[in-house]
């Protein structure tokens, strides 16, 4: 059984100063324990979060969201947690989805339960719609079963089994080794459906760059 109170948030910020205080005080309505790793920030946005109520992690400078995910989920475990639920800091995944999560890890028994956009796709931008579909394809054919947003950040991962995993990457390719990760562990994986939120002007995500970074993490593992 998956409870809220044996469960942290762990929230991956960088100059998220706009959006972190609200969010964290949407998601403490689901779990109490709410972990914002602040990944070298230079705005205020881990002042907001902590007094919204957020435990604080601190990276002196920006190491990448993997390498911030590593350290939030840490920090969980430590904490005593079984389990975490990974979000976004920009607002574009929607706490109201969380029991979604909790639910679908009750009822298959997964250990890895990830948010699933592509039946609003058109919201996504085309680019990134399109590079997320290839990386998609490509990562299930890896595994050999359909995965469906290979890409979505909104997570629901079971602690034991995710430290017990030798996961290597610090960026958005972090994700990816994630999951397929899980899946060659002979873990349960689940997609749930969530909420279509189109991401800011100014995405952390930089479509050349950190595509090239996955295609280096693909020749790796291949």
């Amino acid at each position: 059984m998956v409870r809220p109170e044996c469960c942290a948030a762990v929230l991956p910020c960088f100059n998220e100063g706009a959006t972190i205080a609200g969010l964290v005080a949407e998601v403490r309505q689901y779990v109490p324990t709410v972990i914002v790793v602040d990944d070298g920030s230079t705005d205020d946005a881990a002042a907001l979060a902590r007094t919204a109520g957020a435990l604080i992690v601190s990276h002196a400078a920006n190491r990448g969201k993997g390498a911030a995910l590593k350290t939030g989920l840490a920090a969980a475990l430590e904490g005593g947690c079984e389990w975490a639920v990974t979000m976004d800091s920009d607002g574009q995944h929607k706490p109201q989805d969380l029991p979604a999560f909790f639910q679908c890890a009750e009822r298959t028994n997964s250990l890895l339960v990830i948010g699933n956009r592509m039946h609003s796709p058109q919201v996504i931008p085309w680019l990134r719609r399109h590079v997320n579909r290839w990386m998609s394809r490509r990562i299930s054919a890896r595994a050999g079963q359909s995965l469906p947003d290979s890409q979505c950040g909104f997570r629901l991962v079971n602690l034991k089994a995710w430290v017990a995993l030798r996961l290597e990457t610090e960026h958005f390719e972090f994700e990816s080794e994630m999951l397929l990760a899980f899946i060659q562990a002979g873990h349960r994986v689940e997609f749930v459906p969530i909420q279509v939120v189109a991401r800011g002007p100014h995405s952390r995500i930089h479509a050349f760059r950190d595509t090239r970074r996955w295609l280096r993490w693909w020749w790796r593992a291949s």
